[in-house]
């Protein structure tokens, strides 16, 4: 029997018949995911959901989608699918990652000209029978500065378009290395420099507790006087508030928004400002981009119905179904290492070598070096799946290396992953015990024996006594409870390590408590995806 697919938002003729042409039974009913009763009849019958944003597919009606394998989202954004849910359903979640990539750019590039020129101001009074001239004096882009915060994909494209405008481009970005920055034709720059330096400011980076409020009231001071901001990325980057302050006494020139910390938005501090240009989130609103990523749902869907293959899946790597009952924990344990080193990291990676020892060097390695890229990146976006992790990668220039190796020690088989940058190396290794639950096993070259829990702290010192108590003394005297604690030192004297498994993530004044005794050369609280 051909596997049969439900479209229940606004997809594109021509997506629907790829399914058609590929074999597979599709039922084309666009409005049906605004019912969400109706919908939860008869999801029951299908084996793939094809949607975009219209249709929720909660927890509650996965419940009902008892042949459901695979949902399709047509675009990036997966808010309206609960992906806890349909992983313990045993769904897969795909999403379409690069099909909006060259709208939003050109969007971005749009809206620069926009706030440049004063158009939408320039064109409501022509419109409005006036004639003034003289009123709308912009600035050309030629010859300036244009300062972009992260240069992935869509970040890359704008650099792009930015040269052919001849313009100047600088970028920040932790993970853009220096022969990725030649490559593009940009000088990678701290943030600071960026700021003070840069015309035109426009941010491609996810929304993550890294990057919210980027541009903070701080980071605006700090900014060229006369500077213009585009934000066609994610709301959350950049204080509205503070931003409108200094829009309305002449710091800030102009700003041009697509994006608001709350959506939709019906007010905003950026309202009604005569230097600020504001669209309703349009990004991806093309006819070339919808159909792009409608036509790429489509595609994926059909393969893995009909071939079992796995592409752009969120909730999943790529694996066979013989070597995923094997990998799960490994995989889950190289997501972590990857996630570690992610943490830690605040600066570009240049180069990562993933050694495989043991059982771990006869696995799927392709499949755990994309787990541990994914882990990596993912502290600085949230979207990056085991799909685009190793795209992303390459992107920024990143040399990834793997070292396979029998086994050489009283472990069956580990992972350990190295990661240099420009001025560091850092590494840290794992294995999965018979439990099938994954363990850090050494960090920095020093043994130890770690459970892996959603809430942990890491600390580096210099090896003398008292700095257990000083950490328990700490955390304890404000509330936070430790319920596992792991040591470990290079030698007496010398570098020294905690790793603790704490019940909740400690709050950033205890944190800053810790870094104020003095005693610790690290304090970083880490999160991991765990179960």
């Amino acid at each position: 029997m051909a596997p049969k697919v439900l479209v229940s938002d606004k997809l594109s003729e021509t997506a629907v018949q790829i399914f058609r042409d590929r074999g597979i039974d599709v039922d084309f009913m666009p409005d049906l995911g605004k019912d969400k009763e109706k919908l939860a009849e008869v999801i029951g019958q299908y084996d793939g959901l094809a949607i975009r944003s219209a249709t929720k597919a909660t927890a509650k009606l996965l419940e009902k989608a008892d042949n459901l394998k695979v949902i399709g989202r047509a675009g990036i954004g997966v808010d309206n699918v609960d992906i806890p849910a349909a992983s313990k359903k045993g769904v897969i979640v795909m999403n379409t990652p690069f099909g909006n990539s060259i709208t939003t750019a050109e969007h971005a590039i749009a809206m620069m000209f926009a706030v440049a020129r004063q158009i939408p101001e320039a064109s409501a009074s022509t419109h409005a029978g006036k004639w003034e001239k003289s009123r709308f004096m912009g600035v050309e882009l030629t010859n300036k500065t244009l300062g972009v915060v992260g240069a992935g994909n869509i970040g890359s494209i704008v650099i792009d378009r930015a040269h052919g405008l001849r313009m100047k481009v600088i970028a920040y970005d932790p993970f853009l290395t220096e022969e990725r920055a030649d490559q593009l034709g940009v000088r990678k720059v701290e943030l600071d420099e960026l700021l003070g330096k840069a015309d035109f400011i426009t941010f491609h980076v996810p929304l993550t507790d890294k990057t919210r409020n980027i541009l903070s009231r701080d980071a605006i001071a700090k900014l060229k006087p006369g500077v213009r901001i585009i934000n066609c990325a994610r709301g959350g980057l950049v204080d509205e508030e503070a931003l409108a302050e200094a829009l309305k006494d002449g710091r800030v020139a102009g700003a041009a928004f697509d994006v608001f910390a709350e959506e939709p938005a019906t007010d905003s501090p950026l309202f009604n400002l005569p230097n600020v240009v504001v669209t309703p989130h349009l990004g991806a609103a093309t006819t070339e981009a919808q159909e792009n990523v409608a036509l790429q749902v489509a595609e994926q869907m059909s393969d893995y119905l009909l071939t079992g293959a796995v592409q752009n899946a969120l909730n999943m790597p790529s694996v066979t179904a013989e070597e995923a009952k094997v990998m799960g924990p490994w995989i889950k344990l190289a997501e972590h290492l990857g996630a570690f080193i992610g943490q830690l990291t605040d600066e570009g990676v240049e180069a990562i070598n993933i050694l495989y020892d043991g059982m771990a060097a006869e696995m799927n390695t392709a499949a755990l070096n994309t787990a541990v890229i994914a882990g990596m990146m993912r502290s600085v976006n949230p979207d990056v799946n085991m799909v685009s992790a190793p795209v992303l990668a390459k992107d920024r220039g990143i040399d990834i290396a793997t070292t396979t190796q029998e086994q050489t020690g009283m472990f069956e088989g580990y992972i350990k992953v190295h990661v240099k940058t420009a001025t560091r190396e850092r590494s840290i290794a794992g294995t999965v015990f018979s439990d099938g639950k994954p363990r850090f096993i050494q960090i920095k070259g020093i043994n130890i024996d770690a459970e892996v829990g959603p809430h942990m702290l890491y600390t580096t010192n210099q090896d003398r006594a008292g700095i257990i108590g000083t950490l328990g003394q700490t955390l304890g005297e404000n509330g936070v409870n430790i319920a596992n604690f792991t040591l470990g030192r290079s030698e007496l004297g010398k570098d020294a390590i905690a790793l603790l498994l704490l019940d909740d993530q400690p709050p950033e004044p205890v944190l800053q408590k810790l870094k104020d005794t003095g005693s610790f050369q690290q304090v970083r609280p880490l999160q991991f995806a765990v179960g």
